[in-house]
C-alpha cells in the first residue's frame, strides 16, 4: 500500500503540492524548500513556477546550494549554468531583464511553436541559455520531487499515489506534453485531473460534514478558475437523491489564454509609457522585467489593505534606457481601472467577446483577443443554456436570456483580491436578478492541490465525489444506407469516469496499415441505451462529433491487412473518450484511439471540415487516373495522359473548387498507383503535379502526417527523366506544396539536395543531365517555403539569394522568396524560428532601395517582413515600419496592407494565396501564424 496520496498543481504562477497519509483525512500542504535569497533556503507552500538563468559568474556557486545538492551539481533541468528555481528566481527576474522563464504552462498549450524546442526565455539574446516549455515544466516538478524525497526519504514521491492537475480546457496535445514533463521529472505514474473540478473537490471535502445544508438551495454551480495563464469555466449540476447531493459536470469552457499574466502585462504597458523615453518601446527582455514588478504592485494595490500608490523601478538594460534606473508611480485608482474595469467590466448577459485584437498581445503568446472575462463567461453560459435550464428546472421561453447559475465558486490567485471577487459575483447576480450563493474559498492558491488529494480520497470512497458520469450517450456510426443510419452504443449516458465498457457481443474488422476513420455521434437524451445496442440514428437528437482518423499499424511484421477486434471504451476524467480495439483472438493486442468530446458538446462546432461528403463524381474521376497509372497501359493514347488534369476538371469542376476531402481521396488513388508514374516523361510530370496539388499539408487535416511520410519515401529515388526541365519543375513544385508536412530533418535534406544541384556548385562536376534544366527558379521557391530549418540556414540562404538578386539578369519576381524567409509570421512554422529583427531589417533596406513599380514582388515582400505580430521580440522597430507604411501608401497598396505594419491584422484569402504561392483548397482557411 502506498504511504501517501499526493496532489500537484503545476500552475502558471506557482506550483503547489498537497498530501495526506494513508488512513488519515488530514490534507496538508507541503512546504517546499527553495532559495528565498542568495545563500538562504526557506520552506514555502508556494514554489513560483519560474526559472532564472544567470550569466556565467553572475552568482556565486555557494549562494545556490539546496539541502539535496552538492557543490557543482545542477539542480535544474536543461540549463548551464544551473537555473535558479522558485522565490529567488522571481526576485532576480524582477531585477535583471531577459533571463527569467515564466508562464511555461501557457506555452504548453500554444500550438504555433515547437513546445519541445529551447525557446524560453522568449525574446532573450543568444547569450542566454534557453529551455523548452516542457523542460521548464519538468524542472518545477523535479524540484518538488527532490524537496519531497529529501524530507520523506522513506517514501519517495515517485512511489506514491500522485494526481497532477491540468486546465479543463487543455487539449490532447497540451495534456500529453504535461505528462511528458512529468516523465522527464521522473514522475511517470500519475493521474490527471481538471483544475476546476479539483477546486470544487477541495470545497466539498472541507464541508463534507455539512454538505446537505451548504448545498440545500443549490442546483447549478459555476466554477470560475482564473489562474496566472488561463481562465477555466465549469458547470456542475446538483441534484438530491434521498437527501444526498448528487453532482454532475455538465459543461466545460473552451481554452482561454487569459489570466493574471494578462493583467500584469496591461499594467506594465501603462507604466511603460512613463518609463520609456519618447516613442521608444522597451525591449522584450526589459518588458519581461517590468511585468514582474507590476505583478507585485498589482497584489499590493488590489489587496484588502491596499496602498494608495506603489513606486515601480526598472533597472537599465543599457542604451535602450538612457540614464540608468527609472521609476514611475502606479496608484490604486489606475490599477482598479486597468484590472477591475478592464478584465471584469459590467456587461449585459447577452454580450459576446469582441474579436478585435486588444493591447495585451505580447511575448509570442496568443492571448485572448477580448480581455473581458465577464464577456467570456456570458458566452459560456449561453452555450450551455439547455443543460443549465434542465439542471435548474427552468422552462425555455422565446427571447429569454440564458439560464444563470445560482451558486459560484471562485478559484485562482487573482481572487485573493476582494475587489475582483465581488465584481464578478455582483455582475452574475445582476444577470440573474438576485444575489448568487458564493461558496467561500479562503485559500485559492492551494485549493487545486488540496482538491487533487480530495479527489483521490473520493475515488476510494472516503469523501464526496462529483459523480453522474458521462452526460451524453455516444454511438459509433456503422454505415449509411440511404437516409437510414445505424450506430452501435459505445458508452451509455451516466457511465462513470474510468469504468471500461466492453462490447463483447459485437465483432468488427479493423483495417491495418492504411488510413481508417471513425465517426461518433452523441445525444443528451434520457433514453436508456445499452452498450452494444444497435441504434437508428435517423431519429432523435444526435450531434455529429469530429471524427478520429488514424493509421492503425499491425503489431509485428505479419502481412495481415485486417484483424477481427472487439471494442472497449471508457470516459477519462479529463473529458476524452478512449476506445481500444482489442484483438478478438489475442486480447493482449490493444490499439488505443482517443476522441475529443468537448467540441461536440458545443453543438454547431461539431461539424468538421473533414466530414465533407465524397464528391458525386469521385468514382468516375478515379477511372482516368487508373487508365493513366493503372496496371494495364496498353491501348491508352498518350494524349489521354497529357490531358488528364483537364479531364479531371471536366468531371469534378475547376481545380480551385476541389475541397480538402476530395483532394485527399484523389491523393490516395494516385499513391496506390505511384509505381507506374515513370512510364513516360508525361506520366512522371502529370503524377508529380497532381500528387503535389492534392497533398498541400501543414494545416491539421487528418492523416496528412502519414501521407507525407509515404510521399517522402520517394525523395531518395528522385526523378526518372532527368533531362526534362518540365519534370524537374514539377518535382520541386511537389516539395514546395508538401513542405508544410515535412519535419526539420526532411527539410534540411531537401535544402542540402538543392544546394548540391545549385548551378554555382555544379560548374566543376560532370553530371548525367543538363544542369540548366534542374529548375533553379523553382528551387528558390522551395527553399523559401522551408520554415522549419534552423534560423542560421535561413539567413545563409537569403544572403546568397540577395547577392544574386542584385544582378539585373536574375528573376526579380523572386524577391517574394526574401519576404517569405524574413516574414514575421510564418505560414505554418514555429514562431520561434523567425529571422531576428535586425537581420530582417537589413534585408528590408535592400527591398526599399528597389523601384517598386518595376519589381512588383517587392511590395508584398516588404509587407511580410514589416508586418506586426504584437510580439515585440519579433516585430521590427517602429521607425522602420513607419517607413514601410509610407512606401506602401505611395505604391497604392491596399489600405489593409498599410494597417498590417502598424497593428495586428489577419491575412485574408487573397493574401494567403500570395504567401503560399497558389490558391489553397476550398474550405481550408489559414489559422496559424
Amino acid at each position: 500500500m502506498k504511504q501517501y496520496t499526493v496532489g500537484i498543481d503545476l500552475g502558471t504562477s506557482n506550483t503547489v503540492l498537497a498530501y495526506v497519509e494513508a488512513g488519515s483525512e488530514n490534507i496538508r500542504v507541503f512546504d517546499v524548500d527553495q532559495l528565498v535569497s542568495l545563500g538562504e533556503v526557506g520552506a514555502r507552500p508556494l514554489l513560483p513556477s519560474v526559472r532564472y538563468h544567470p550569466a556565467p559568474g553572475e552568482l556565486h556557486e555557494g549562494d545556490l546550494q539546496l539541502p539535496w545538492t552538492r557543490a557543482g551539481q545542477d539542480d535544474g533541468i536543461g540549463a548551464e549554468p544551473p537555473a535558479v528555481i522558485g522565490q529567488l528566481a522571481r526576485a532576480l527576474g524582477a531585477q535583471v531583464p531577459g533571463r527569467i522563464v515564466a508562464s511555461a504552462k501557457s506555452w504548453l498549450s500554444h500550438a504555433s511553436v515547437d513546445r519541445l524546442a529551447p525557446i524560453l526565455p522568449w525574446g532573450a539574446g543568444d547569450e542566454v541559455g534557453k529551455v523548452s516549455p516542457v523542460t521548464a515544466s519538468a524542472s518545477y516538478l523535479a524540484h518538488l520531487r527532490r524537496a519531497w524525497n529529501h524530507r520523506f526519504a522513506h517514501a519517495p514521491l515517485e512511489q506514491q499515489d500522485v494526481v497532477l492537475t491540468v486546465p479543463a480546457s487543455f487539449d490532447d496535445g497540451a495534456r500529453a506534453l504535461t505528462l511528458e514533463a512529468a516523465r522527464i521529472a521522473k514522475l511517470p505514474d500519475l493521474r490527471l485531473l481538471e483544475e476546476p473540478q479539483a477546486a470544487f473537490y477541495d470545497w466539498l471535502f472541507r464541508h463534507r460534514a455539512t454538505l446537505k445544508e451548504e448545498l440545500a438551495g443549490t442546483r447549478l454551480v459555476l466554477i470560475c478558475d482564473v489562474g496566472g495563464g488561463t481562465t477555466d469555466l465549469t458547470l456542475i449540476k446538483v441534484q438530491f437523491d434521498n437527501g444526498e447531493p448528487q453532482l454532475t459536470r455538465i459543461g466545460v469552457g473552451n481554452h482561454l489564454m487569459l489570466g493574471g499574466d494578462n493583467m500584469d502585462l496591461a499594467l506594465a504597458r501603462l507604466v511603460e509609457t512613463r518609463i520609456a523615453s519618447g516613442d521608444t518601446r522597451l525591449s522584450a527582455a526589459s518588458l519581461s522585467q517590468l511585468v514582474e514588478r507590476c505583478r507585485a504592485a498589482k497584489e499590493q494595490l488590489l489587496s484588502d489593505d491596499a496602498r494608495d500608490s506603489v513606486a515601480i523601478t526598472l533597472l537599465s538594460a543599457g542604451a535602450r534606457l538612457v540614464g540608468g534606473a527609472r521609476t514611475a508611480e502606479l496608484d490604486r485608482e489606475e490599477a482598479e481601472r486597468v484590472v477591475v474595469d478592464g478584465f471584469f467590466p459590467v456587461v449585459e448577459p447577452g454580450e459576446t467577446p469582441r474579436r478585435a485584437r486588444g493591447a495585451i498581445v505580447e511575448f509570442g503568446l496568443p492571448y485572448a483577443a477580448d480581455p473581458a472575462i465577464t464577456r467570456h463567461i456570458a458566452a459560456f453560459l449561453s452555450r450551455f443554456d439547455g443543460p443549465s435550464r434542465e439542471a435548474l428546472n427552468v422552462p425555455e421561453h422565446a427571447g429569454a436570456a440564458a439560464a444563470m447559475p445560482d451558486t459560484l465558486l471562485l478559484n485562482g490567485g487573482v481572487f485573493r483580491s476582494r475587489l475582483l471577487a465581488d465584481r464578478l459575483a455582483d455582475t452574475i447576480g445582476a444577470w440573474r436578478q438576485r444575489p448568487l450563493h458564493v461558496l467561500r474559498n479562503d485559500h485559492p492558491d492551494v485549493a487545486v492541490a488540496r482538491g487533487a488529494v480530495a479527489y483521490s480520497l473520493a475515488r476510494k470512497g472516503f469523501a464526496p465525489r462529483i459523480g453522474g458520469g458521462s452526460p451524453r450517450s455516444y454511438m459509433l456510426v456503422l454505415d449509411e444506407d440511404g437516409d437510414v443510419k445505424r450506430g452501435v452504443c459505445l458508452l451509455p449516458r451516466g457511465t462513470e469516469e474510468g469504468h471500461e465498457v466492453r462490447l463483447e457481443d459485437r465483432l468488427f474488422a479493423l483495417r491495418l496499415g492504411h488510413p481508417v476513420r471513425f465517426h461518433l455521434v452523441s445525444t443528451a437524451a434520457d433514453t436508456a441505451y445499452r452498450h452494444g445496442e444497435l441504434v437508428d440514428l435517423s431519429t432523435g437528437d444526435f450531434v455529429r462529433l469530429p471524427p478520429i482518423a488514424t493509421v492503425v499499424q499491425p503489431k509485428g511484421t505479419g502481412g495481415a491487412r485486417e484483424t477481427p477486434v472487439k471494442l472497449a471504451t471508457s470516459l477519462t476524467e479529463v473529458g476524452t473518450l478512449e476506445m481500444h480495439c482489442v484483438g478478438a483472438d489475442d486480447p493482449g493486442q490493444r490499439w488505443l484511439l482517443e476522441f475529443q468530446l468537448r467540441q461536440g458538446e458545443l453543438g454547431a462546432e461539431a461539424a468538421s471540415a473533414s466530414e465533407t461528403a465524397a464528391h458525386s463524381s469521385l468514382e468516375a474521376a478515379i477511372a482516368p487516373i487508373d487508365r493513366a497509372f493503372g496496371a494495364r497501359a496498353a491501348g491508352v493514347d498518350p494524349k489521354e495522359t497529357k490531358r488528364l488534369r483537364s479531364r479531371l476538371e471536366e468531371l469534378l469542376g475547376p481545380r480551385e473548387s476541389w475541397d480538402s476531402a476530395l483532394l485527399r481521396e484523389m491523393f490516395g488513388a494516385l499513391w496506390e498507383r505511384a509505381r507506374r508514374r515513370r512510364r513516360s516523361a508525361d506520366h512522371e510530370r502529370i503524377w508529380l503535379n497532381l500528387a503535389g496539388y492534392c497533398i498541400r499539408p501543414g494545416f491539421g487535416y487528418p492523416l496528412d502526417d502519414w501521407r507525407v511520410d509515404q510521399l517522402w519515401s520517394l525523395f531518395d529515388d528522385g526523378i526518372q527523366y532527368v533531362n526534362d526541365g518540365r519534370v524537374w519543375s514539377e518535382w520541386w513544385t511537389l516539395w514546395r506544396r508538401a513542405a508544410g508536412g515535412l519535419g526539420e530533418e526532411a527539410q534540411l535534406q531537401l535544402l542540402d539536395a538543392m544546394a548540391y544541384l545549385d548551378p554555382a556548385n555544379m560548374k566543376r562536376r560532370k553530371l548525367p543531365f543538363d544542369p540548366a534544366k534542374v529548375g533553379h527558379a523553382d528551387m528558390v521557391l522551395v527553399s523559401a517555403s522551408l520554415e522549419r530549418i534552423p534560423v542560421e540556414r535561413k539567413i545563409d540562404m537569403a544572403e546568397r539569394l540577395l547577392d544574386r538578386l542584385r544582378k539585373p539578369s536574375e528573376n526579380q519576381q523572386q524577391w517574394w522568396a526574401i519576404g517569405r524567409i524574413g516574414t514575421r509570421r510564418p505560414f505554418y512554422g514555429s514562431a520561434h524560428g523567425v529571422v531576428p529583427p535586425a537581420v530582417a531589417t537589413r534585408w528590408l533596406d535592400a527591398i526599399l532601395a528597389l523601384d517598386w513599380k518595376k519589381v512588383e514582388s517587392a511590395v508584398f515582400a516588404a509587407l511580410q517582413i514589416a508586418r506586426v505580430t504584437g510580439d515585440r521580440a519579433r516585430d521590427l522597430p517602429l521607425e522602420v515600419r513607419e517607413t514601410v507604411a509610407r512606401r506602401l501608401q505611395a505604391a497604392n497598396a491596399p489600405p489593409r496592407w498599410v494597417r498590417m505594419v502598424s497593428e495586428v491584422v489577419e491575412l485574408d484569402d487573397a493574401d494567403s494565396v500570395r504567401v503560399f504561392g497558389e490558391t489553397l483548397p476550398a474550405g481550408l482557411k489559414l489559422i496559424g501564424g
